[in-house]
C-alpha cells in the first residue's frame, strides 16, 4: 500500500480541493457526536471513531460503521458514540492519538488505507481497545472486522450476466486496494461462472482478475469522476455497473439515472436504496457489507464488559450474513423469477463449499 501513498493523496486532493492544513498543525479534526455537538457528556463506555475519506455521509461503509455505533448505543445505554472525519491521509493518526488522550473504551478505524497508522498507534497506546474495518493488524488490542465481500459479488456478478442486455458489464474501483479488488475478484468470477453454466459470452469490462488489472477512479469522493468512468464503460456497452468507489459511485447513480433505463446499478456497502435513496430506481441489488452489525456486536460486547479478541476478530461471509446480495427494489418485477431461483441455489453452494469462490484479497 505505501507505494501509491503520495499518488493516493494527490488524486483525492485534486479531485476534492482538500487540504492538508490542520493535520499539518497537528490538530486532531473537528468531532461529532450523535446529536450533532462538538462535545458529549462523559459516559459509561466511549465508543469513538475515526472515518476513512469520504466522511460520515459517504452513503457507504463509514456511514455503515457509524450507524453501527448508533444501533449499539440504542441497545446499550451506556455507549457515548462519536467520530471524527478525515479529510486527508494526514489525518489518521491524529484522529487515533486524540481519541487515545481522551481515554476512549473503543477506538474504530474505519477502512483498510487505516491499517498501517492504526498498527502503529495501537501499539503505542497498548492499555486502549483498537478496532478496524477491512484490515488485520495482528496486534493484541486491535479487533478486526473482515468481510469475504467476493462471495457476495460472486452473486452479484452471476446477477448481472443474467440481466444484461447488451453482453457487457462493468465496474470499477477507487483505489487499488485490497477491500476494493476483493469485490471485482468476486463479480468477475460470477459472470464466468454465468458464462460457464449457461454457455454465454459475457462480457466484464473494467477488471481483469488474472492480471489484477483494471479501472480506478483514484478517488472515494469525486463523483465527477465517476461520472467519466461510468461514460467510458457504457461508450464501450456496458449496461450494468458496480462501482466500489464510495460516493464517488454516486456519478455511477447519475449516469444510470440520466440514462432513462438503459443502464442499471449494482451498489456495494450500504443496501443503496437506503443509504442513497435517491437512486433506488436504477439501483438492480447490492452487494451489502454488514459493517453496521459487525461494529454494533462489537461496541455491545465492550460495553458489557466482554473481551474482544483479536483473533480471529470477526470474518463476515455469506454463512453469518456478514456479507449477502441485497434486494432487488424497484427491479423486483423485472428480474426473471427463474434467475432469483438460481441465485439462491448459488448461494447456499458457496456456503457448503460445493461452489469456490477464492480472492487473493479474501480475509486470512
Amino acid at each position: 500500500m505505501r507505494p501509491v501513498r503520495g499518488k493516493r493523496i494527490v488524486a483525492i486532493l485534486a479531485a476534492g480541493g482538500l487540504t492538508l492544513a490542520a493535520a499539518a498543525c497537528g490538530e486532531a479534526p473537528e468531532e461529532a457526536t450523535s446529536s450533532g455537538a462538538s462535545t458529549a457528556a462523559a459516559a459509561a463506555y466511549k465508543a469513538c471513531m475515526v472515518t476513512d475519506l469520504g466522511g460520515i455521509d459517504d452513503k457507504s461503509f463509514n456511514a455503515s460503521a457509524w450507524a453501527g455505533l448508533q444501533a449499539a448505543q440504542k441497545e446499550v445505554g451506556n455507549v457515548d458514540p462519536k467520530y471524527v472525519a478525515s479529510s486527508s491521509e494526514a489525518d489518521y493518526e491524529p484522529g487515533l492519538r486524540s481519541y487515545v488522550s481522551q481515554s476512549c473504551n473503543f477506538i474504530l478505524a474505519v477502512g483498510g488505507l487505516m491499517g498501517e497508522v492504526t498498527t502503529k498507534v495501537a501499539k503505542e497506546s497498548a492499555s486502549s481497545q483498537f478496532a478496524i474495518v477491512d484490515s488485520n493488524s495482528g496486534n493484541s488490542n486491535v479487533y478486526p472486522m473482515q468481510f469475504a465481500t467476493h462471495q457476495a459479488a460472486f452473486l452479484a456478478g452471476y446477477l448481472a450476466a443474467g440481466y444484461s442486455k447488451s453482453g457487457k458489464v462493468g465496474t470499477y474501483g477507487g483505489l487499488k486496494i485490497a477491500p476494493v479488488t476483493i469485490f471485482m475478484d468476486g463479480f468477475a468470477d460470477g459472470v464466468a461462472h454465468y458464462n460457464e453454466v449457461k454457455g454465454k459470452k459475457v462480457e466484464v469490462l473494467g477488471w481483469n482478475k488474472a492480471s489484477q488489472n483494471g479501472t480506478f477512479a483514484e478517488s472515494f469522493i469525486d463523483q465527477n469522476k465517476g461520472k467519466s468512468v461510468t461514460d467510458t464503460l457504457v461508450s464501450q456497452g456496458a449496461d450494468v455497473i458496480m462501482p466500489v468507489a464510495g460516493g464517488t459511485g454516486l456519478g455511477t447513480a447519475q449516469v444510470a439515472k440520466d440514462s432513462a433505463g438503459k443502464v442499471s446499478v449494482i451498489w456495494v456497502d450500504q443496501d443503496g436504496c437506503t443509504s442513497a435513496a435517491q437512486y433506488c430506481d436504477v439501483f438492480l441489488s447490492t452487494v451489502v457489507k454488514n459493517i453496521e452489525g459487525a461494529v454494533k456486536e462489537a461496541v455491545v460486547k465492550g460495553a458489557k464488559g466482554e473481551a474482544l479478541s483479536a483473533a480471529p476478530g470477526y470474518i463476515g461471509d455469506l454463512s453469518n450474513e456478514g456479507v449477502s446480495l441485497g434486494e432487488y427494489h424497484s427491479f423486483d418485477s423485472k428480474v426473471d423469477p427463474a434467475l432469483k431461483t438460481e441465485l439462491e441455489t448459488l448461494k447456499a453452494d458457496v456456503i457448503s463449499g460445493k461452489v469456490k469462490v477464492e480472492s487473493a484479497s479474501a480475509p486470512k
